[in-house]
C-alpha cells in the first residue's frame, strides 16, 4: 500500500477551484476601465476650410454695395490709384439723414438710461422712504386705537379706520418698492432703456456702414483698365463699376459655402497650403468678399492675399485655406470627439461621477480644429468620458 504523498490534503483540489472561481467573479464583478479627459482651458479657434487655387490678380471687378445716383467721378481709364482711394462718389443724402437720426435715436436713448440713474432712482428712493415712514406712523396709529379700544376710550370704528390706513400705507410701501427695484440697475426699466440704448447704438452701426457705401473706394493699388460709370449714372447694388489691375502678389480664390458667410469678414488671418505641399504652411488674408451669391453653388467667392508668397507657389496650384473667423482664449475646452450630437444641436457628453457613467448636456461655443469651447454643462476636474469608449449611460466603470 502507497503512503500519501507530503503535503496532500484531502479537498485541495476543491479548494483551488473555490478560490479560482471567487478571483474570476471578482474580476467580473469590477468595473469596466475607460480612457477619460478633463476639460482644459485652451485657446480655441474656429475656422472655415475651403479648397481653392492660386492666381495672379490680372483684374478686380469694382461694384457698388449699395444703389445710388452717381454725382461724380474723380478717375479715368488708365490712371494708377492706390488702396482706399475714392473712385466714385454716390448720393449720400438718404443714408446722411438716417444717420443723423440714429445718432439722435441714440441720444433720446442715452438720455433715458442717465433719467433712470440720476432722476428716477432717487426719486422713487425719496418715495419709498416717505412710504415707509407713513407705514410706520400708521401701524403706531393702530396700535394706539386698538389699545384705546380695549380700554373702552373709542369704538370700532376708528380702530377699523385705522387699520385701513395701515393697509393703504403698506400698499404705497410695496409699490414705492418696485418703482425702486425698476430703476435701479438690473430692474425692469432700466434693463428697457439699456435694451433700446444698445439698438440705436446698433442701427447708427449700420447706417454709418450704408454712408461709408456710398464712396466706391480702391481695394488696392493698381491701374484702372476700364470704367463702366458716368456722373448721373444710378448705380446698382452688385454692378461692377471699374475694372482694376492690381500690382500686387499672387492670391488665393476660394468659392465658399453662403452658409458661412456671416462669419466671413475683411483682414481675417489665415493659413493655407498646397496640394503639392501639404506640409509647407503660409500665411495669407481675407482681402475680398464678392458681393453677389453663386446662386446655382450657393457660394460666395473669397480672395486672400498673401504677404509672403513661397518660391515654390505657381499659377492655379490647388490649395486647402483655413481661416480663422473667431477666436476665444483660454476657452474651457474638450475634444471634439467627446461631445454626442454636435450636428443634432442637443450635444452632450458621458460623465463620469461616482463610478456610475451619467449624460450630461453641454452647451457648445466655438470649435476648433480638434477641440470645442464649452460654454455650460461641465466645469474643470468634471471626468469626461473619451467618445471612442463603447459606454453606455448608467454602466459601471472606472478611469483609465
Amino acid at each position: 500500500m502507497n503512503a500519501p504523498r507530503r503535503g496532500w490534503r484531502p479537498g485541495g483540489k476543491l479548494v483551488a477551484a473555490v478560490v479560482l472561481i471567487a478571483g474570476a467573479g471578482w474580476l467580473l464583478a469590477r468595473p469596466a476601465a475607460v480612457a477619460v479627459h478633463a476639460p482644459v482651458r485652451a485657446d480655441v479657434v474656429q475656422t472655415v476650410v475651403a479648397s481653392g487655387r492660386v492666381v495672379t490678380p490680372q483684374r478686380a471687378f469694382i461694384a457698388a454695395q449699395v444703389t445710388g445716383t452717381v454725382l461724380d467721378v474723380p478717375v479715368a481709364e488708365g490712371q494708377r490709384v492706390s488702396a482706399g482711394q475714392p473712385l466714385a462718389l454716390l448720393d449720400a443724402r438718404d443714408a446722411d439723414a438716417a444717420r443723423a437720426a440714429a445718432r439722435a435715436a441714440l441720444a433720446q436713448a442715452e438720455a433715458r438710461v442717465r433719467e433712470l440713474r440720476e432722476l428716477t432712482e432717487p426719486a422713487a428712493e425719496q418715495q419709498l422712504a416717505q412710504a415707509r415712514a407713513n407705514r410706520i406712523n400708521a401701524d403706531a396709529a393702530l396700535r394706539r386705537a386698538t389699545e384705546l379700544a380695549a380700554k373702552g376710550f373709542v369704538g370700532a370704528a376708528q380702530t377699523d379706520e385705522a387699520r385701513r390706513a395701515l393697509d393703504v400705507a403698506l400698499a404705497v410701501e410695496r409699490s414705492a418698492a418696485a418703482s425702486v427695484g425698476a430703476a435701479r440697475d438690473g430692474g425692469a426699466q432700466r434693463r428697457a432703456a439699456e435694451a433700446a440704448r444698445a439698438q440705436a447704438e446698433q442701427t447708427l452701426r449700420q447706417n454709418e456702414a450704408r454712408l461709408g457705401y456710398t464712396t466706391v473706394t480702391a481695394p488696392v493699388d493698381g491701374v484702372l483698365i476700364a470704367r463702366a460709370v458716368e456722373r448721373g449714372n444710378v448705380a446698382q447694388a452688385g454692378q461692377t463699376l471699374f475694372t482694376l489691375a492690381p500690382a500686387r502678389a499672387p492670391q488665393l480664390v476660394v468659392d465658399i459655402d453662403e452658409r458661412n458667410l456671416a462669419l466671413l469678414a475683411l483682414g481675417q488671418d489665415a493659413l493655407a497650403s498646397a496640394d503639392a505641399r501639404p506640409a509647407e504652411r503660409f500665411a495669407a488674408r481675407v482681402a475680398y468678399i464678392n458681393p453677389g451669391i453663386d446662386a446655382q453653388r450657393a457660394t460666395v467667392q473669397v480672395k486672400l492675399d498673401i504677404a509672403e508668397p513661397p518660391a515654390w507657389l505657381r499659377e492655379d496650384m490647388t490649395v486647402s485655406i483655413d481661416i480663422a473667423v473667431a477666436r476665444r482664449p483660454q476657452a474651457l475646452t474638450l475634444p471634439l470627439a467627446d461631445l454626442h450630437d454636435l450636428a443634432g444641436g442637443q450635444p452632450w457628453v458621458l460623465t463620469l461621477v461616482d463610478g456610475q457613467a451619467r449624460r450630461t448636456p453641454v452647451r457648445v461655443g466655438l470649435r476648433g480644429d480638434l477641440h470645442a469651447e464649452v460654454l455650460d454643462g461641465v466645469a474643470p476636474g468634471d471626468v469626461v468620458i473619451a467618445g471612442a469608449e463603447a459606454v453606455q449611460p448608467g454602466q459601471r466603470l472606472r478611469a483609465r
